[in-house]
């Protein structure tokens, strides 16, 4: 069911103001939608672009409630509010994409991996740390070297650390129990190829963007391929895995699946994230419909839009920080020479070292050029 007001001008909610919620909020003013933000703090990268900018946060009431009543349907930018405060959006009649529900199988990593693997989803094998747990009881079900990760509120790398012997064990427990109070260990994959497909899905429809290749760089994503150079049999299993995937947290909204193929060709579901997700920036220039437009589309129940590419081939490359200064770009001109490139710049007043400030994607016909021109322009870059 369409939740487009009739009347008047529908008003999306999108808790967090970050590039996600500025990207997809471009979307909505495009379709003539208005948007609400909540965030912490005044004029956030999407609270700029509209004068329903709510400064707080859930745990202010009286902020949380004026941000619910100014709008008609509710979204978000991340996983980590608690499904504590969705529920109580839910519960003054508002609709929350995706549902708290799903939320709460999601945000805990632990009890999201438990989901899957009930549903059949192929993940890494993991187990729960508790304070009785050795690194000895651990490795002698996932192997010398693993994995441990923070349940809740880890992302690029945060929140997980590499464990090989007993005393990075220790000192790894130590650091990640000062992030969050609970935490898993996860057999550590050795995996030939990182892709991630997004899944768009509404009561009535459900889409699969291209399966597409990542390349980290320090734990953040710094390169995206589309389509990922793989058998198209992989391709086919990878949407097969990401739809039971979404489907298994009984998820309504758009929703990026990381994955590993390993090699022995078997694919595992690393993460879910119930949100437009950084592997799909691309699809703003590449695909007909980008997944911040479909991500609005989906909010409101409207019918979804061709997740197909234009070009046989699209690269995106992540602008990080390279100095800690404002956070603006300082030499567009060098940058723009390049005709074939497309520019994102996030709008984030500060810089620092590391931090996402923006992306560049291109298309055409020869991937090795296209990958090419994306390295030469991000090192163009000063931000």
């Amino acid at each position: 069911m369409s939740l487009v007001k009739k009347d008047r001008t529908t008003v999306i909610g999108i808790l967090g103001g970050g590039q996600l919620a500025r990207m997809s909020a471009f979307q909505a003013i495009r379709m003539g939608f208005d948007i609400a933000i909540l965030e912490k703090e005044k004029d956030s990268p999407a609270g700029v672009l509209t004068k329903n900018e709510f400064v707080g946060w859930v745990d202010d009431k009286e902020i949380f409630n004026q941000f619910i009543q100014a709008s008609d349907v509710i979204t978000l930018e991340n996983e980590f509010i608690d499904s504590y405060y969705l529920a109580e959006i839910e519960n003054q009649g508002k609709n929350v994409i995706p549902s708290s529900k799903t939320i709460s199988l999601i945000q805990d990593k632990f009890i999201q991996k438990s989901t899957l693997q009930k549903a059949g989803v192929p993940v890494p094998k993991f187990l729960k740390v508790t304070a009785e747990i050795s690194y000895e009881d651990i490795s002698s079900i996932l192997g010398k070297k693993f994995i441990l990760k923070s349940r809740k509120m880890g992302y690029d790398g945060y929140g997980n650390a590499t464990v090989k012997n007993k005393n990075e064990f220790e000192t790894a427990i130590k650091k990640l129990l000062s992030r969050h109070t609970e935490i898993y260990a996860e057999e550590f994959i050795d995996f030939h190829k990182e892709l991630a497909i997004m899944v768009v899905r509404t009561r009535k429809e459900i889409k699969c963007y291209p399966v597409v290749e990542t390349i980290q760089k320090n734990h953040i994503c710094h390169l995206v391929i589309a389509p990922a150079q793989i058998e198209k049999r992989f391709s086919k299993q990878a949407e097969e895995i990401a739809i039971n995937t979404v489907e298994s947290v009984k998820g309504f909204g758009i929703f990026g699946i990381e994955m590993f193929l390993d090699f022995n060709n078997k694919i595992l579901v690393n993460e879910i994230a119930p949100r437009p997700h950084n592997s799909g920036h691309y699809t703003i220039e590449a695909c007909i419909t980008s997944q911040f437009e479909n991500h609005i589309r989906s909010t409101l129940g409207l019918s979804l839009g061709s997740t197909e590419l234009v070009k046989p081939f699209a690269v995106m490359i992540n602008l990080l920080g390279k100095r800690n200064d404002i956070g603006i770009m300082k030499n567009y001109e060098s940058v723009l020479k390049d005709q074939k490139i497309k520019l994102h710049i996030y709008g984030k007043k500060n810089s620092r070292v590391g931090r996402k400030m923006g992306h560049i994607t291109v298309l055409g016909d020869n991937l090795d050029s296209l990958i090419k021109i994306a390295k030469s322009s991000e090192k163009k870059v000063i931000l």
